[in-house]
């Protein structure tokens, strides 16, 4: 997904993995302005980039897995502080499917195929990551 510029601070999303991240940036009105899955030796300098483009002072990040890991490499890998908070991601992933064909409605024969057992073709951290942040919205 091309990034879009905003005028207005926006947030960063984050679901931190071993091998893959997902990550999306929302503005405060919550359009959605960026997402995309990238390999976690990538994370750091995409976060900072995204960042800075985006003028985020707040990062929204899952509190599962490798989130401690994740949050301590974030503080000691950008070159300024941000704000990290963490958030709920039980059933994420879950969600995240059903989100998924909400976004890119099956086509062709997929569509017979019953929601509960259509697989998306590709990874969907990303969609976890605008979950995260829609979960901060919620819970603010």
């Amino acid at each position: 997904m091309t990034p879009k510029l905003t005028a207005n601070p926006a947030i960063l999303g984050f679901d931190p993995g071993r091998l893959k991240c997902g990550i999306a940036v929302m503005g405060r009105d919550r359009t959605l302005l960026f997402h995309q899955v990238i390999p976690s030796e990538e994370a750091i300098a995409t976060l900072e980039s995204l960042r800075e483009q985006f003028r985020s002072t707040l990062l929204v990040m899952g509190d599962r897995t490798t989130a401690k890991q994740w949050k301590a490499q974030i503080e000691a890998g950008l070159s300024s502080p941000i704000e990290i908070v963490m958030v709920d991601e039980r059933y994420s992933t879950l969600e995240a499917r059903d989100r998924y064909w909400e976004m890119y409605p099956p086509k062709g024969l997929t569509r017979l195929v019953p929601q509960g057992m259509r697989q998306p073709p590709r990874p969907i951290d990303d969609i976890v990551a605008i979950l995260l942040i829609e979960r901060y919205f919620s819970a603010s």
